[in-house]
């Protein structure tokens, strides 16, 4: 199939989102978000969001973490302002409308890189994971919760089958994990750490990548949905 996800088609289709976002996909996906705060805690220290979105998980992480969140979405970042204020998190040091594939930010800056449901929605993945290593500390992480394709059978034929609506609504349903595994062992230096099936179904799994070899190792504990 071709991939003809883009970043005009993405904005707009989050832009689309911003004003219902939370009431559509706040509980389904917060399983997810929790398991990525509590994984990036783990590190801890200075903590970029990528695809922050409507700043819902903001409140939820500790406050002596300094976050930074980008989006591509204004309408979303708007509301992830209101949330800032509302919430008065004064730990949240700056929002800000990025293209996740060219971040404005020096090599080395973050301690984690947390992209809750992001990489399946980006139009060129692997570029946007090799900029997320490049401003990622050594020893830090990669924190990543998506949905992942399956391989075979009927959730795979649904899944194609979806496809072409589910670009003209800003992600891909059919994303396969060897596009990851390809991704990681063609860049030196990232490891996985961990990889786990996530609700709703074990359609979504935590990715944890490390960077340099003083990254901590922990065992998989992933299992197909």
């Amino acid at each position: 199939m071709t991939d003809t996800l883009d970043r005009g088609t993405v904005e707009k289709a989050y832009a689309r989102w911003a004003p219902v976002y939370d009431l559509v996909f706040g509980k389904v996906f917060d399983a997810g978000r929790q398991a990525s705060i509590q994984a990036a805690e783990q590190v801890g220290g200075r903590i970029l969001e990528v695809g922050v979105g409507t700043g819902i998980s903001l409140p939820d992480y500790a406050r002596n973490n300094r976050l930074v969140g980008i989006d591509i979405s204004a309408p979303m970042l708007r509301k992830a302002a209101e949330r800032v204020a509302e919430h008065k998190l004064d730990n949240v040091d700056a929002l800000a409308v990025m293209d996740a594939k060219h971040l404005a930010f020096p090599d080395a800056s973050f301690d984690v890189i947390v992209a809750q449901y992001v990489i399946t929605a980006v139009p060129d993945p692997e570029a946007t994971l090799d900029e997320f290593v490049r401003v990622l500390k050594p020893g830090g992480e990669i924190v990543l919760v998506n949905h992942i394709g399956a391989e075979s059978g009927l959730r795979r034929m649904g899944e194609l089958a979806f496809a072409p609506v589910a670009r003209r609504l800003g992600w891909r349903p059919e994303f396969p994990w060897a596009r990851l595994a390809a991704w990681m062992a063609r860049t030196p230096g990232i490891h996985l750490i961990e990889r786990r099936a996530m609700p709703p179904l074990g359609h979504f799994s935590l990715i944890r990548y490390g960077k340099g070899e003083t990254a901590r190792v922990a065992q998989s504990a992933f299992s197909p949905g």
